[in-house]
């Protein structure tokens, strides 16, 4: 078949069958189709838009595109959980030692941070001796001993995806829901995952900025998961500003070693969240009945410190050196040249954030990337001291900053003043989580 007879056949709204798509997008992987080819099929795919059948066809030939990895061997339901990308989100690291503290089987493959997002492996990173890049068997050998591991992906796990995303980045079609839907969705399901919990961020942090867009594409990944034969559930949570208050990398490890080590309020919303997302993923598990049981299984493992337990044993498992993860040994990683403190411009109540830009100041400062392949410092970044609706007052920071080199320091000090809105009057107080979507 001829490529621009698929091509004009997505452009007048018409449903590609398989063959077609193999055609496109393995032909694309294997050198055969030229990019703008497929720039053109993607074009089509934003005005036109897929039906379901062919975005779960999509994904699996995406899927399959490279190597997948096979769990079968590990005993119990595998479960993942996956983050549309937010900025503070340091909920892999608080929730996956506690799930497997539960019993259940945690066996994760996850990204690096890019622009304003954080990534869970910078993050791990941060702690000396850890080694992401683990061989599968000995992947699969750390989650079957502590039920737990977080590495990195494969170097040929789902390329069709590299190449789609990387074309899409520059051809301005990267606001497709189908398109999002499979990126995501084929690198989940190419993990071996059984289950997946997916925590659709949506807000001014998030590549979702309407509540709308988020259960679109939270329904849309949930029904692929079906068509393919996963579990999935999606939990929509508010991204206008951090999720936890540490927004850098060692920073927020410290910050889950605090949550783990019960040094955070159990009502913050990174705990929260936390507690909600490894509920949704004991349900999935067979470990939980209901959302109240997997709350109060979890509450008890982080009251004991067995969560706090099961992350120093997968550190160790993966390299790293498990005495960081103390709740004092770890403030030993965020030493910087400088604090600097960072005030409001005039007192009132701290009315709202745009958290891409608290997250893009904290880049600046050297703790994300701008561009795959750049150098991170894992010991910089900020803490935010204020969440929306607290109140101001220009004697006290709302915002520390952790420095080590400080050619954009006054760009991120003037950022960090534009992301916040500040009123008379204290605002109404917003959801955080805004819809659990099951199907």
């Amino acid at each position: 078949m001829r490529i621009i007879d698929i091509i004009e056949k997505k452009r007048d709204g018409k449903e590609l069958t398989r063959e077609e798509l193999e055609t496109l997008i393995l032909g694309y992987v294997r050198d055969q189709v030229p990019d703008y080819q497929i720039a053109a099929f993607l074009m089509a795919v934003v005005f036109r838009g897929m039906t379901d059948r062919e975005t779960a066809t999509l994904t699996d030939i995406m899927m399959h595109s490279g190597d997948t990895v096979d769990l079968s061997a590990l005993p119990g339901v595998k479960v993942d959980k996956h983050s549309t990308g937010g900025v503070g989100d340091t909920t892999t690291l608080i929730v996956a030692p506690l799930v497997a503290a539960c019993g259940g089987t945690v066996a994760k493959m996850s990204g690096r941070g890019l622009g304003h997002t954080g990534g869970t492996l910078d993050k791990l990173e941060s702690i000396p001796g850890v080694n992401i890049e683990q061989p599968l068997d000995r992947f699969m050998d750390i989650v079957r001993r502590i039920g737990l591991a977080v590495i990195g992906q494969s170097g040929n796990l789902v390329p069709a995806d590299k190449k789609l995303y990387a074309l899409r980045d520059v051809t301005a079609t990267i606001g497709s829901t189908p398109l999002i839907a499979s990126s995501i969705m084929s690198k989940k399901l190419a993990a071996g995952a059984d289950a997946i919990v997916l925590d659709v961020k949506v807000g001014s942090g998030a590549f979702m900025h309407t509540v709308e867009d988020a259960k679109e594409l939270a329904s849309l990944m949930v029904r692929i998961g079906d068509h393919l034969g996963r579990r999935c559930e999606a939990i929509i949570t508010d991204m206008n500003q951090p999720l936890g208050l540490a927004v850098g990398n060692a920073l927020e490890v410290q910050e889950a070693v605090d949550v783990l080590a019960g040094r955070v309020g159990e009502e913050e919303p990174l705990v929260q969240v936390s507690l909600l997302l490894g509920a949704h993923m004991l349900m999935l598990s067979d470990l939980a009945a209901t959302e109240a049981e997997g709350k109060d299984m979890l509450l008890h493992a982080l009251r004991t410190g067995a969560g706090l337990e099961k992350l120093r044993q997968m550190i160790e498992a993966m390299g790293g050196d498990p005495a960081y993860i103390d709740p004092e040994r770890i403030r030993e990683l965020c030493r910087v040249k400088k604090l600097v403190e960072v005030y409001p411009e005039r007192d009132g109540y701290l009315a709202g954030l745009v958290a891409e830009k608290i997250g893009i100041a904290s880049q600046l400062l050297g703790a994300g990337r701008a561009k795959k392949g750049d150098a991170i410092d894992p010991a910089v970044g900020l803490v935010m001291h204020r969440r929306v609706g607290d109140r101001l007052s220009v004697r006290e920071p709302f915002c520390t900053l952790y420095v080590n080199d400080d050619r954009h320091l006054d760009e991120a000090v003037d950022l960090l003043h534009q992301s916040m809105t500040i009123s008379a009057e204290q605002p109404a107080s917003a959801p955080l989580v805004y819809a659990i979507v099951k199907e």
